[in-house]
């Protein structure tokens, strides 16, 4: 292979890729139609001519005939006065007109033909623009629908990779650990107060039995079960007793003042 062929193929190939990228379907299909019309209108223009022919070819046919026919009549009627040499004369001259209806009437049937030709290619042609219209809206309906859809699947693929949705996913994410700290805060509010009605409930239970044993303490002639005396047996030792229980007051005097503290 020469490097001038292998340099044209490269260079063809080039255009070819370049032509290929700047056509627009639309604007395709917009020239196709015009240069069917176009053609539409040469094809009208060559019926035109060739049926304004057949009519020159058709009038001069029919002057022939006319020709013939009387020259016929002549030749008749020279015959008919006796005069043979006129009547040739009359003959000669039919059988040139005759001659040229005949070569008239070959052309005219040819031109009947060929026009007959061109009125059905016209018809065509005429059916072919009108479906080619009809394709042309379609092909053009779905080359925009196409070109959106391409458009967007481009938004699409751009915003899969920029930082816009990177910084979209984040607060997302932000927003989450917005939600979990806000649930975490809830749960020990939650527990927080439960300990604290359980402390209550402690303390409660606390208090009800030192007042219980303080007013057992507290009564005159009263004993703790752990001090009751036996039946029978006199209570010499009250006065004691009674300076044993002085500091034990005190004591749950002070414990209660640490409860109440709480």
């Amino acid at each position: 292979m020469g490097l001038f062929d292998r340099v044209r193929r490269i260079v063809s190939a080039n255009l070819n890729d370049l032509v290929s990228k700047a056509e627009d379907p639309e604007k395709i299909l917009e020239q196709a139609i015009v240069e069917m019309q176009e053609d539409l209108v040469r094809l009208r223009q060559g019926v035109a001519q060739a049926i304004a022919a057949q009519k020159r070819t058709q009038k001069q046919y029919d002057d022939a005939s006319n020709e013939v026919n009387k020259w016929q009549r002549n030749a008749m009627l020279a015959l008919q006065k006796g005069d043979e040499n006129l009547a040739r004369q009359a003959l000669e001259r039919k059988k040139s007109f005759s001659e040229s209806a005949t070569s008239l009437k070959v052309s005219l049937d040819q031109q009947n033909t060929q026009i007959d030709n061109l009125k059905r290619q016209l018809i065509q042609l005429e059916s072919k623009i009108s479906e080619a219209k009809t394709k042309k809206e379609m092909l053009k309906a779905r080359a925009t629908a196409a070109k959106a859809q391409e458009q967007l699947e481009g938004m699409v693929r751009g915003m899969n990779s920029s930082s816009a949705m990177a910084a979209f996913e984040r607060m997302e994410e932000k927003v989450m650990m917005q939600e979990a700290r806000a649930q975490s805060a809830a749960e020990l509010a939650g527990a927080d107060l439960d300990s604290q009605f359980a402390q209550l409930e402690a303390s409660s239970g606390i208090d009800d039995e030192l007042a219980a044993l303080k007013a057992q303490i507290s009564l005159p002639g009263s004993e703790p079960t752990s001090q009751a005396q036996l039946p029978g047996k006199a209570d010499t030792n009250q006065p004691q007793q009674q300076k044993k229980t002085e500091p034990v007051d005190a004591e749950l005097d002070s414990l209660r003042k640490e409860l109440d503290d709480l």
